[in-house]
């Protein structure tokens, strides 16, 4: 993975040996083997540091790239034979460690009085509205309005005919052309990812983006989370509602419809034009194909094939959610239906 430097300043690569002193590691391999990135396993490349967490049942995803892993007993198995490894009981605390040691978020640094940063870019007929503060490095396109009081972060690209409403706060985020954020709206703040560590849970460090495509529409108070490693994309025209959560490494396709208090876990993928009612719920990982339609409250816990219709909690075809109510509703009114 290729960390973002416009959002991540680089602080130099280690090697595997300072990664085994800085983490109390057991060195088991070449201590000068140059470590120059960090990545997740299944999206690693040459050079990147990669953990392997958890009880090791299920096969991890792990790019033929991967070559410098973290790892707890229970993945060793799984750890490509030869590879250089560091063995520990918090794989992905160590790694996070390593991780803050070879990147800083830029905008921790973000200081001065300046109100617009000298060197942000921002176009002639741009409007920046009293009390928006606008960082470093950060791009705003033609035509576009920043709201009062919004916080336009290090690096961020906003491109043409936007509107950032008031009081918005954009990280590490690149939005595309006539992209809408209402009032309120946080895009690019780290996402809910919590890590075991020595003295009990932490909060681990994200390292991706959050990229919005042309003609998006984000709600007053929607939150939006950056990715670990990968980015967290909604795709053009797609429509987000009021108080809504999008966690990290979502990915949504063009033209979805979101309703408001929805909430989106983790790696979910939404396919094109599909639609959530209001209060929908997805768990983490979950597949939605294209042209899905969710009833309002629906809790979804398991993939959704193109086209289909779904409801309940958990949420089932919309037919057999359907006469699973009806049956209900007959066995708890016996009088009523005899």
């Amino acid at each position: 993975m290729t960390v973002d430097p416009r959002f991540y300043a680089p602080l130099g690569a280690l090697t595997l040996g300072q990664v085994a002193e800085m983490t109390g590691a057991p060195l088991d391999g070449d201590g000068e083997l140059p470590v120059t990135g960090i990545s997740s396993a299944g999206q690693a490349q040459p050079g990147d540091l990669v953990f392997l967490d958890g009880d090791g049942k299920s096969v991890p995803q792990i790019s033929p790239n991967a070559a410098i892993f973290v790892t707890n007993e229970a993945n060793l198995r799984h750890v490509p034979e030869g590879a250089p490894r560091l063995i520990v009981r918090f794989p992905r605390y160590a790694h996070a460690i390593a991780a803050l040691a070879m990147y800083r978020p830029r905008h921790l640094d973000w200081t001065g009085d300046a109100r617009i940063a000298p060197d942000a870019q921002v176009h002639e007929t741009a409007r920046v509205s009293p009390g928006a503060v606008i960082g470093p490095g950060a791009v705003i396109g033609e035509g576009s309005w920043i709201g009062p009081n919004a916080s336009i972060g290090p690096g961020v690209q906003i491109g043409r005919h936007c509107q950032i409403g008031a009081n918005t706060s954009v990280f590490c985020a690149l939005l595309g052309d006539h992209v809408t954020l209402l009032a309120g709206a946080r895009i690019g703040e780290n996402g809910f990812g919590v890590m075991a560590a020595p003295d009990g849970q932490r909060d681990a460090p994200h390292f991706g983006r959050v990229i919005l495509q042309d003609h998006v529409t984000v709600g007053a108070n929607t939150c939006i989370d950056r990715g670990v490693f990968e980015d967290t994309i909604l795709g053009e025209r797609t429509k987000i509602d009021n108080l809504c959560q999008i966690a990290h490494n979502v990915v949504f396709g063009r033209s979805v419809i979101m309703a408001a208090f929805g909430g989106i876990s983790g790696s979910v993928r939404v396919g094109n034009q599909s639609m959530l009612g209001g209060r929908v719920g997805i768990a983490d990982h979950v597949r939605v194909g294209e042209g899905v339609s969710l009833a309002a409250s629906s809790g979804l816990f398991r993939n959704v094939e193109d086209g289909e219709t779904w409801g309940g909690t958990p949420a089932k075809p919309l037919r057999q959610w359907m006469r699973e109510v009806a049956w209900l509703q007959k066995q708890a009114n016996p009088k009523k239906n005899s």
